[in-house]
């Protein structure tokens, strides 16, 4: 089928859940309208001029982005302001732009998996617990013969999705009383006498976003003139979360590990810290800024933490806790997700029957010079 902003919305929401994101984090569809067509998707770390300008030559009307190109409430839109500049030309050139930031991060298809592939991490997990995303269960009573096209209804609308499952639902036999009042008009049964109609309990999930949706749904499928429906408020564990931890194909030294990240992630600048001559086998991996991620790295028994923006201070700390410390760099330490990310939504978009192009951007858009730290 053809492609809306909307469709590609879905898509990136069943790899990052947008209520996965950390408060306060501006996540989602940033610019545009979900129901414009598109036909090609550019993936970038970020935006600037030139990557828009990419995006506008390759034809693209959409591009997904790791981090948002709005952060913060904006107070006015100027054109004299440089980020007002670059939102006015994104708008004037008629692109839609979507951000997947801490949500790509905890996602257990983001950027800490891709950074860990990228580094050749075996046996890789969360290296901080999963945290909890708010969500609803629908459960509803449904005859036989409806149930079916009741359940795909609620599917259609986004319900019944668990991690990587789709089309998840729990059901129950068991037998349904009414005794319709004058002026009802039942699809079962009789008015004014007691009825007994063999049901099935229906319970699905329901993401909070969805809800409404779902349903309305659940409504306009079910044969029902009003049918019960339960909704519960429900938490349920991201099965992702920050960073990971993993062992190496084979122990390296502290200098070995800063070149293997040089060679792996094209920075040319790792700096390091750590005591001469250790071996390294266990790893974590944070990418951006992690540096406040030593201490998990620590108690996960990892030998080195291998992130970017680290700090004085947090250096001075983790050599303390007895653990090395690799700064690849902010940028060198996520870009690798735009590769792994176009290579998701492909699939995801084959599998779903959605006709859009994924293209990475080739634009470099780290700030810093190469021999300098990033």
């Amino acid at each position: 089928m053809s492609c809306t902003v909307g469709d590609v919305v879905e898509l990136m929401e069943r790899i990052a859940p947008v209520d996965t994101a950390e408060p306060g984090d501006n996540v989602g569809l940033l610019i545009g309208s979900p129901r414009s067509r598109v036909g090609s998707v550019l993936v970038a770390l970020e935006l600037n001029r030139e990557v828009v300008e990419e995006a506008r030559k390759a034809g693209a009307g959409m591009i997904v982005c790791h981090h948002p190109p709005i952060y913060r409430p904006l107070s006015r839109l100027r054109e004299d302001d440089p980020q007002g500049s670059l939102l006015c030309h994104i708008v004037r050139s008629k692109l839609s732009v979507y951000a997947a930031h801490t949500n790509l991060d905890v996602s257990s298809h983001g950027v800490n998996v891709a950074l860990a592939e990228a580094l050749g991490l075996e046996g890789h997990a969360p290296l901080q617990a999963a945290t909890f995303r708010e969500g609803y269960k629908v459960v509803t009573f449904v005859p036989s013969e409806h149930l079916i096209r009741v359940s795909e209804a609620l599917f259609r609308a986004g319900a019944g999705v668990i991690g990587d499952y789709l089309g998840c639902s729990f059901r129950t036999e068991g037998t349904g009383t009414f005794l319709p009042e004058a002026g009802a008009h039942p699809a079962y049964g009789e008015v004014g006498r007691m009825n007994e109609v063999p049901e099935f309990r229906l319970e699905v999930l329901a993401e909070k976003a969805r809800l409404g949706r779902v349903l309305a749904a659940l409504y306009a499928a079910h044969p029902y003139e009003e049918p019960a429906v339960d909704v519960y408020a429900v938490s349920t564990p991201i099965r992702g979360g920050m960073g990971r931890v993993g062992e190496l194909p084979q122990p390296m030294s502290l200098e070995e590990l800063a070149e293997h990240c040089r060679r792996r992630l094209g920075n040319p600048a790792v700096r390091f810290a750590g005591p001469a001559g250790l071996s390294v086998s266990k790893v974590a991996v944070c990418g951006g800024s992690g540096g406040s991620a030593a201490r998990a790295a620590r108690e996960a028994g990892a030998q080195a933490l291998i992130t970017g923006d680290v700090g004085h201070h947090q250096a001075q700390e983790a050599r303390e806790m007895g653990l090395a410390l690799v700064d690849a760099g902010h940028y060198h330490t996520e870009r690798v997700v735009v590769p792994f990310l176009v290579r998701l939504l492909k699939a995801e978009s084959i599998r779903r029957g959605v006709e859009v192009d994924f293209t990475a951007s080739r634009k470099d858009t780290c700030p810093w010079e190469s021999g300098g730290a990033d």
